[in-house]
């Protein structure tokens, strides 16, 4: 698979990704249910040595749990084999893991590992962003703002949903800034829980912010199905070595 350039998203209308990296319990028991009671679905990127593990965010995901993701029809995609920055390896060893953790989570579930991906704790390099982009649809940094008109499918913008209530008018101009434009917009968190970690979200913030979202875009999907419209247009893609 060959990198591939800016795609421009016009004609697509406003989009919404709602995201979860890791990924604690909470972000699919409170984080999936809130989006559930909303017909929507979202994506989580997943680390495999993670699992079954507890750290600063709670509990991280049970084998079981990637069951009832998929069962709710949520998209479960990569972050690695060992959680590991994009930094701190050589090229070809990062390259590796991620290679690794899609294997991990392919023969886990039989099969069920999306084609995207996303970067831990947000860091690329240019040589590591190249690599990546020629195995994968899609590779999410953690850079804020919109994406679009341009979409760089080698690293997509996302914006963090961190904290409480005091966050909700900041994320709702995002979302009507985003409706201006006609972007995609996503958004991305950790745990979700009532005293979230400082990389997680309070239960009652998701539940407002999905519902303005719900009423301020076109869409809300999962990254693969965004990633799919895109992917459909082929004359909208070309290849590149960035």
């Amino acid at each position: 698979m060959a990198a591939r350039r800016p795609v421009t998203g016009a004609n697509h209308g406003a989009v919404i990704s709602f995201t979860f990296d890791d990924f604690p319990r909470t972000a699919l028991k409170s984080g999936g249910e809130i989006l559930k009671a909303h017909g929507l679905f979202g994506t989580y990127y997943a680390a495999m040595a993670m699992m079954g593990t507890v750290n600063h965010l709670g509990e991280q995901f049970r084998r079981e749990d990637l069951d009832v993701l998929l069962r709710d029809g949520h998209e479960l995609a990569g972050h690695t084999y060992g959680h590991v920055s994009c930094r701190k390896l050589s090229t070809d060893q990062f390259v590796e893991d991620m290679r690794k953790g899609q294997r991990a989570i392919q023969e886990v579930t039989g099969g069920e590992c999306s084609s995207n991906f996303a970067f831990p704790y947000g860091e690329v390099t240019v040589a590591g962003k190249r690599m990546v982009g020629q195995e994968v649809w899609s590779a999410r940094g953690a850079w804020g703002g919109c994406n679009g008109p341009q979409i760089d499918l080698n690293l997509l913008r996302a914006n963090k949903l961190y904290g409480g209530m005091e966050q909700l008018t900041r994320i709702q101009q995002l979302i009507l800034e985003n409706e201006r434009r006609q972007g995609w917009l996503i958004f991305y968190s950790h745990d979700v829980q009532p005293m979230p970690s400082p990389y997680g979200c309070d239960p009652e913030l998701l539940k407002s912010v999905v519902a303005f979202a719900a009423l301020h875009a076109a869409r809300i999907l999962p990254v693969k199905d965004v990633v799919a419209e895109f992917m459909a247009a082929p004359a909208q893609a070309a290849h590149s070595t960035v």
